[in-house]
């Protein structure tokens, strides 16, 4: 069976995704399908940088919007929505452009996974630990096998290390261990994608879009929305209380700092993020990498876009 042709394009926030993808859409006939973690939750438009109607100048955008922030929603979520979808917009003659900076998510839905390999979360990590201390390793392996029962069998309860590893990828993922070691050696992926990494020259100019960005997050409505998010009583996932926009409001709704403390951490948090982002990225061998960025100013949007149509065709034809 052919594969299907897609296209993602990749990149830290703030690095002009969106509008690379929307230009890629009106040049090669696509649709454009989200990637990120948190552009999937209603709600939550301004602080995830979700593309208005404008912003989509008409091409059509799938996976914006779907859950509500109580629901939970993991990796393999995402994989089994978005897959009908991509296969969607190609039955109907269209190119699928998968566009976000959340990698796990494209690559769980490319079946070709790097689950075992994710950045640790550090805070979550750490939990771990402290609970094999206070508990022992025996309660900790029970937590295991209470969730992936073949990964407790293989790993011993004093081989904390492995443990650990084997819980996170389940809180993170959504997914067991088990499972994404399966999903890792299922063969090849259905699709024949062509990942576009947007890769910064000047990392000072990225810093630069994300405080810019945050700005004109909290001249939109940030506060407003982030205070009808977290009101008291109204349930938040797990999943969706990781967004970065948010909980960093907490302290300034309870008076103990004041809004620009609450723009500044959120720019901070913003920065670090980029960070991992471009960290996980490089992961990525067979990519095409643009660089949106020359002489320590942005390309024009539509010569990126040139570049890139440029680059995808040479990289089609030569196969």
């Amino acid at each position: 069976m052919d594969k299907i042709r897609t296209v993602s394009v990749l990149g830290p926030t703030a690095s002009g995704k969106t509008g690379l993808a929307v230009r890629l859409a009106k040049r090669l006939g696509g649709e454009v399908i989200s990637c990120d973690s948190m552009q999937l939750y209603r709600g939550m438009d301004i602080g995830t940088a979700t593309p208005d109607m404008a912003e989509r100048e008409g091409v059509p955008h799938h996976m914006f919007d779907i859950a509500d922030p109580s629901e939970e929603f993991s990796a393999a979520d995402y994989a089994r929505m978005a897959a009908p979808v991509i296969e969607d917009v190609a039955a109907r003659g269209k190119l699928p452009i998968l566009c976000g900076g959340t990698g796990l998510y494209r690559d769980a839905v490319m079946t070709i996974t790097s689950f075992s390999q994710e950045a640790p979360d550090e805070a979550l990590r750490a939990s771990l630990y402290a609970y094999a201390e206070e508990y022992g390793n025996a309660a900790l392996h029970a937590r295991l096998r209470a969730v992936d029962p073949d990964a407790a069998d293989a790993i011993h309860m004093n081989n904390v290390k492995r443990v650990v590893r084997a819980l996170e990828i389940c809180e993170t993922t959504g997914m067991t261990k088990t499972e994404t070691d399966r999903m890792q050696t299922a063969g090849d992926s259905p699709y024949d994608d062509a990942p576009l990494i947007l890769t910064f020259e000047d990392r000072a100019l990225l810093y630069d879009r994300i405080e810019r960005r945050v700005d004109l997050m909290m001249e939109a409505g940030l506060e407003e929305e982030a205070r009808e998010l977290l009101r008291t009583g109204r349930p938040v996932s797990k999943t969706a209380a990781q967004a970065i926009g948010y909980k960093e409001f907490l302290p300034y709704f309870s008076g103990d700092c004041s809004l620009d403390e609450v723009s500044a951490q959120i720019k901070l948090a913003t920065r670090h993020y980029a960070k991992r982002q471009m960290i996980w990225f490089r992961r990525y061998e067979d990519a095409i990498r643009l660089w949106p960025d020359e002489g320590g100013v942005m390309k024009d949007g539509e010569k990126l876009a040139d570049e890139a149509v440029s680059l995808l065709r040479e990289r089609w034809e030569s196969k």
